[in-house]
């Protein structure tokens, strides 16, 4: 099954919309303290199988990294054990919004 995907500009919107979202950046941890998505939870990559309680299976969570290649894989990850993944496309080389 495919995987589901949002923009940056579209995740912008969503964000200034105040509606309630589940970011996840699955950076390294040197990467995010260049700065990351305020809203986002950091957990990275490595550490999301150890971590499947964290999330709801209500929820949709949209994932991030620098460029989409390895929230892509989480999501897919992800996707085979039940959750609702959505990838950030070009990660946060495309991200122009607002980080901290």
């Amino acid at each position: 099954m495919a995987i589901k995907t949002i923009t940056t500009e579209e995740l912008q919107k969503r964000i200034a919309g105040e509606e309630t979202l589940y970011l996840v950046d699955v950076r390294e941890d040197e990467e995010v303290e260049s700065g990351k998505i305020p809203e986002a939870v950091h957990i990275k990559m490595g550490d999301i199988p150890s971590k499947l309680d964290f999330f709801d299976k209500e929820n949709e969570y949209i994932f991030i990294c620098r460029s989409g290649m390895r929230s892509e894989r989480v999501c897919e990850y992800l996707q085979e054990q039940g959750f609702k993944v959505v990838n950030m496309e070009g990660g946060m080389l495309n991200w122009a919004g607002e980080v901290k």
